[in-house]
Parts: structure tokens; C-alpha cells; sequence
């Protein structure tokens, strides 16, 4: 697995990954959403005989931030969907067990304390592979290839980082994320916004001009008329990033392979361009 020298969302040290593992309790709620349905009897013994070790007997628990539209979201009816959510699926049928997803901070997954202490499984977070996170987190094989990009108000006139620096322009930034520690690497001194539909208002009440994130999400924004009749993608950062699902250090062999193997074969026999198609509208590779 190639690891990537960039990511989403950033890297944190031992003592924040301690602490954070600490007060894990604290952090978020167990949705009991998202994934195939209902946990059954037979659902438990197949993944008692898939011999993967789970928190939850006959559920693959997934931590994830939301909301992260279109990797994770809640639809119409409060269910938690999106691209990362059937990916999972497909791992999570594998073993004959359902997903059941927890919903908490960011900088719990990111440290991997969410998994050491036995919170979750997996984290599918829309969380890039980076050489720092990967001290603390087992990924997976790379399941999306992702970039920046930059949101503007329309008007603005800049294009690129060093146009939002001539013009004095406010940039916001999701706090925890790699988008936020490239724009830093520029020498820009950003706004941090807790997540992305935080930092996404900040950008429509004036208090940002220009915000970066990923390039999947802004897209999807401006699918909404809304958004797109004020607000505009103004560039790309081509950062080179891949996500990857996160498991604990050291992970379980088998629950590792289970989602390496899913993802190869879903690469293979096309389940993977219906999954893309049916969140981004394009195939793998026409994104953007």
C-alpha cells in the first residue's frame, strides 16, 4: 500500500490520541443507522464463522464524522448515507454481519484512539493515508483518490492561493483536516471551522471569502441552486491524496483482508463505478 504524503484531515500526537481515548464516551452517539438492516441470528453465526473480531458481536461498528456529504450524510428520513456508507456495506455483507455507524469527532478517528479503545471496528471518514496517521491506524488498500479544492464567493476575481494573498481575501478551513495543513504549508493563516457544514456557512454569512476542501463535497454543494447562484469553485489543489478505511494498529488480519478483498473485487466486477456513479454522477478518474 502506497502511502500518500497528504490527506483530509491531520495528524495528532500520542498524548492527544490518549486523551482522546480517555474520554471517548463523551464524544458522539451511536446512530444504530446506515448499512444492509437488521442484525438476524444467522447474520451473527456467519460472522462468528468469518472468525473477524468485532466490538459488537453481528455488527461491523464504523466510526464517521458527519456531516460529509456525499461520504457520509443524513438523508430525508435521518438515515446516515453516502459513498463511504456502501463501501462498508460491501465488507460488512462479506462477514454476514450489518454496520452499524457511530457518529463522533473528527480528531478522535483521525488519532486512531476511536479504535485502540475499542469504540469502533472502522473508521470511513473520507480520511486520507498519511505516514503520520499510519503510526496510529492500520488502513486499508486506497479506496478513493481525492484533491482540494476552493470555494468562492462569486466576484472575487482570485484563482489561486496566492491571488486569495494578494487580494487580503479571509480563508476558512475545516479544523483537523489536510486541506487545512496544506493551505498553512502555503503560508496561509486560515479561519478553522469544526466541520464541513460549519465551515460552509461560514462562507455564506460573510465570514469567509474563500474556503478549501475537498474537491467531492464542493462539487456537491453546488449541485444545490442555492449555493451555486452565489458561490462558485474558483480552483483545484492537486495534492495527490488517497482515503483509505481506518482500523486500529495492528489490525485483525481477518477483518483486514475481508476489506481489502471487497474492495479489489468490487474494482473488478464493477460495483465500485455503480457505487461512484451513483454519488459523484461520473466515473472513477472524470471527477472534477
Amino acid at each position: 500500500m502506497a502511502l500518500s504524503p497528504k490527506g483530509r484531515r491531520g495528524y495528532a500526537a500520542g498524548a492527544l490520541a490518549l486523551t482522546a481515548a480517555l474520554t471517548l464516551s463523551a464524544c458522539g452517539s451511536d446512530t444504530g443507522s446506515g448499512g444492509s438492516g437488521t442484525t438476524s441470528a444467522s447474520a451473527t453465526s456467519a460472522g462468528a464463522a468469518a472468525g473477524a473480531k468485532l466490538v459488537q458481536p453481528g455488527k461491523l461498528t464504523v466510526c464517521t464524522n458527519i456531516p460529509y456529504e456525499p461520504f457520509q450524510f443524513k438523508d430525508s428520513s435521518g438515515k446516515i448515507v453516502g459513498f463511504d456508507v456502501d463501501i462498508v456495506d460491501l465488507a460488512a455483507k462479506k462477514l454476514g454481519v450489518t454496520q452499524n455507524i457511530v457518529d463522533i469527532d473528527f480528531a478522535v478517528i483521525k488519532s486512531g484512539a476511536a479504535m485502540s479503545a475499542g469504540k469502533c471496528d472502522v473508521a470511513a471518514a473520507g480520511m486520507t493515508i498519511t505516514p503520520e496517521r499510519a503510526q496510529n491506524i492500520t488502513f486499508s488498500e486506497p479506496y478513493f483518490d481525492a484533491t482540494q479544492a476552493l470555494m468562492a464567493k462569486k466576484g472575487t476575481g482570485a484563482k489561486t492561493l496566492d491571488d486569495i494573498k494578494a487580494k487580503n481575501l479571509k480563508l476558512g478551513a475545516q479544523a483537523s483536516t489536510t486541506g487545512l495543513d496544506y493551505v498553512k504549508k502555503q503560508g496561509l493563516n486560515p479561519t478553522e471551522y469544526a466541520d464541513s457544514a460549519k465551515e460552509l456557512l461560514a462562507l455564506q454569512a460573510g465570514q469567509a471569502d474563500v474556503i478549501v476542501q475537498d474537491l467531492p463535497v464542493v462539487l456537491t454543494w453546488l449541485k444545490k441552486p442555492e449555493v451555486a447562484a452565489k458561490f462558485e469553485m474558483i480552483g483545484s489543489l492537486d495534492t495527490g491524496e488517497q482515503y483509505g478505511i481506518g482500523l486500529k494498529k495492528d489490525a485483525d488480519p481477518v477483518l483486514l483482508k475481508a476489506i481489502n478483498d471487497e474492495i479489489t473485487k468490487a474494482k473488478q466486477d464493477g460495483t465500485y463505478e455503480k457505487i461512484y456513479v451513483k454519488w459523484f454522477g461520473k466515473k472513477p478518474g472524470e471527477l472534477g
